[in-house]
């Protein structure tokens, strides 16, 4: 039975943290949480947000982390005159956290990316996705294709149900079903060793202890893993669509040594994305790619900058001809 207590954690825990200064924004009584009362969503928007020709990156953290894993490209992205839009999903970062994790479930968390589109209006959207956030937003678009411009993937998956996970994610999924009480700060210090402890304690933030886990209970168990599991119908209409629909650009940067949606994996989602070649290999990075941001970041915002003008020019063009 789902309960309506819901915890914030106290803002005092995101003061200096390395690399993230960026002004805190909320979206309140956010949908799909309705059992737990009105629910605080919390999100970082910077940069241009009407300039010319410029671009809304709305960018979606996965497992367990938060908007924090963007805190490389959100300057980058401002620099080169777009806009950065980064929320927590409930649960994670600032955002509130419902304290039962029965509270949580795929069309809730979906039901809060679609509030923000909505309630920001964000237009001209390039979807930038990891792992989880990509499960949830890449069901997204085929709904409201006006707003999205183009997709950036980092290592994901389209949960359909329709083949089988990989063995990585299979297993890890199995893990932290296993761990009511993650250890956030040292998972992250095992998986990513270029993180120095301050920016481990940064992704541990948020979760002062075990009662601010909810949702870190919640998501394994309710991924859609199966054909009949909610969500999966949702992500076989979605993938049908960027199969055979989508008309934007894409883009897709998959770590080389990720044990959990390794190169195989992510050459097979490239292969379901119309208009995607093959992925652009980071070597170096494994399963949360941004972190390894600094290598590539200017090169990424200038590259999907160029696609976007093209795209524009080849529109022009249509219509000349029209």
């Amino acid at each position: 039975m789902v309960t309506g207590a819901v915890l914030r954690t106290a803002d005092d825990r995101f003061q200096e943290l390395p690399g993230w200064s960026f002004t805190p924004r909320y979206l309140e009584a956010v949908p799909g949480f309705d059992a737990c009362g009105p629910l605080r969503m919390h999100y970082v928007d910077e940069g241009a947000a009407e300039a010319s020709h410029s671009l809304t990156f709305l960018m979606l953290h996965g497992y367990p982390t938060w908007g924090y894993l963007y805190r490389y490209l959100i300057p980058e992205i401002v620099r080169q005159g777009h806009r950065a839009v980064v929320p927590d999903l409930p649960g994670f970062g600032r955002s509130d956290k419902p304290a039962d994790p029965e509270a949580y479930t795929f069309a809730g968390l979906r039901s809060s990316l679609i509030a923000l589109i909505e309630q920001l209006d964000l237009r001209d959207i390039v979807l930038v996705v990891h792992e989880w956030g990509g499960t949830l937003g890449m069901t997204i678009p085929c709904e409201m294709p006006e707003r999205f411009a183009g997709l950036v993937c980092f290592n994901t998956w389209l949960a359909t149900g329709a083949r089988p996970l990989p063995a990585g994610y299979h297993n890890w999924l199995a893990t932290a079903r296993s761990e009511p009480d993650m250890n956030v700060r040292s998972l992250m210090a095992r998986t990513n060793r270029i993180l120095t402890l301050a920016q481990c304690n940064a992704y541990q933030a948020p979760f002062p202890d075990a009662a601010y886990k909810a949702a870190l209970n919640a998501l394994p168990r309710i991924f859609p893993a199966s054909p009949k599991d909610p969500g999966a119908e949702m992500a076989r209409t979605a993938e049908a669509w960027w199969s055979e629909a989508y008309d934007g650009f894409a883009m897709l940067l998959a770590g080389m040594r990720d044990p959990i949606l390794p190169p195989d994996a992510m050459r097979g989602l490239a292969g379901r994305i119309r208009g995607l070649g093959a992925p652009v290999a980071i070597g170096n990075a494994g399963h949360f790619v941004p972190e390894w941001g600094t290598e590539f970041a200017p090169d990424l915002v200038a590259e999907v900058t160029a696609l976007r003008r093209r795209q524009m020019a080849g529109d022009a063009a249509g219509e000349s001809a029209a």
